[in-house]
């Protein structure tokens, strides 16, 4: 409460003092950064010396803050220095951020695999992400990942990724299935821009292989056993930002579009175009509260082909539905999830959650009718737990149990790192 206390009085100071006599900024200190560059923090900020102290930038500047992955917490404090100039100081909570990554998940009927990663995202003090992962879900695979949204300016970044993934797949025609060995390799580059505090760009290509090959199940002469495609796609990702943190308790709202062209070398798979629209809203209820929702909306162009690019699986989008159980040309999705802190003391918080995700697919070829289609409908509450170190990025292990209540519903085990969404 005191705390509080103090950020309004500090607001009224600052908003008398500028209405008085346009306060200005003599300089802007940081303070509590440890591998978080001083010099980085003043780039990206819009407060700088000379200025006229403006308190809504600088609740901006400390938003900002808050979303970087080295960013624990951060607040600011206004001095008087002389005459009317005033000092401002950024306070800086940071995060230990070479973190490992973990994602796990089992179902009834025994399906398990695994993703395991190392991820450092304060590379050279600057908030550049380096890392990469190994997955076992079947087969081995890998990826590399960089990215600096920071890299030429506070506006101008950059991100560089690589991936060899290798899983098992079902492909659905004919009202049955087969499996096929599935294999991507892709190189992709984009290009990171901001625009402003709430809004930012991405765009950019990506080159990529894509390997079918059939292991067992139904087959079809129209269904190739054995496809190899080498494929461009382009990428544009708009990204609307008013999220607010506070540790573990996150409210606000973002939306997040993006809308991907794929062309291609082979008939059986044709160049087609992939959209999708997630909206999140998070809302504090009391002081150890927090809803959460997500909703995706997708779309994509509707060939009548086995390898349509929405799937219905685990680790995307309904907890307990098994892995890629089904692919469709439209979705609409929604997660929803209250979460309640349990116990926190210090550093560790447990939280707990009761979910509820659901979701429906329109099959390929099919009609937006099939939204409603009760074969394409998967609901699955479920509850869950949350171990939470809050000092260390993105270090939340969580583990949840859904249950399926829709046709021909399974349940199971979704363990991993950070919140499902």
């Amino acid at each position: 409460m005191k705390k509080h206390v103090n950020f309004f009085l500090l607001f009224v100071f600052i908003t008398s003092a500028v209405s008085a006599q346009d306060g200005i900024v003599h300089d802007l200190k940081i303070q509590g950064h440890k591998k978080l560059k001083a010099s980085f923090i003043k780039s990206i900020s819009t407060i700088k010396s000379g200025q006229v102290l403006d308190s809504i930038h600088i609740e901006q500047d400390i938003l900002r803050l808050k979303r970087l992955p080295s960013v624990s917490h951060a607040y600011y404090q206004v001095f008087p220095s002389e005459g009317n100039q005033y000092n401002v100081f950024y306070n800086i909570v940071e995060n230990f951020t070479l973190i490992p990554s973990a994602n796990i998940y089992t179902t009834d009927n025994d399906e398990f695999a695994y993703r395991l990663g190392l991820y450092e995202f304060n590379v050279l003090g600057r908030n550049i992400t380096f890392g990469g992962f190994y997955q076992k879900d079947i087969y081995d695979s890998y990826a590399i990942n960089f990215r600096a949204p920071y890299l030429f300016s506070n506006k101008l970044g950059l991100a560089i990724n690589y991936q060899d993934l290798t899983t098992q797949e079902p492909v659905f025609f004919d009202n049955t299935s087969s499996n096929y060995k599935y294999n991507n390799k892709s190189f992709e580059v984009l290009g990171l821009y901001e625009f402003n505090f709430k809004n930012r760009l991405e765009l950019g290509v990506n080159y990529f292989v894509e390997d079918y090959e059939y292991k067992f199940g139904a087959t079809n002469p129209n269904v190739p056993q054995a496809l190899n495609v080498h494929k461009w796609l382009l990428k544009g990702i708009y990204e609307y930002n008013k999220l607010d943190y506070f540790y573990q308790y996150v409210s606000g709202f973002k939306s997040q579009f993006v809308f991907q062209y794929v062309t291609s070398t082979s008939d059986m798979l044709p160049d087609f175009f992939i959209g999708w629209n997630d909206f999140f809203l998070f809302k504090r209820v009391g002081e150890k509260g927090n809803w959460a929702n997500r909703i995706r909306l997708g779309i994509s162009s509707n060939d009548e082909t086995p390898f349509a690019p929405f799937s219905v699986d685990n680790n995307l989008n309904i907890r307990g539905v098994g892995n890629t159980i089904d692919r469709g040309t439209g979705a609409i999705v929604l997660n929803s999830e209250y979460r309640q802190t349990l116990i926190e003391k210090g550093w560790f918080v447990l939280q707990g959650n009761a979910f509820l995700d659901a979701g429906s697919w329109r099959n390929p070829g099919g009609e937006l009718s099939d939204f409603s289609k009760d074969d394409n409908i998967k609901v699955y509450p479920g509850l869950g737990l949350r171990f939470i170190h809050k000092k260390i990025y993105n270090a939340i292990f969580r583990i949840d149990y859904g249950y399926g209540i829709s046709q021909n519903a399974t349940k199971g085990f979704v363990f991993g790192i950070g919140q499902y969404f």
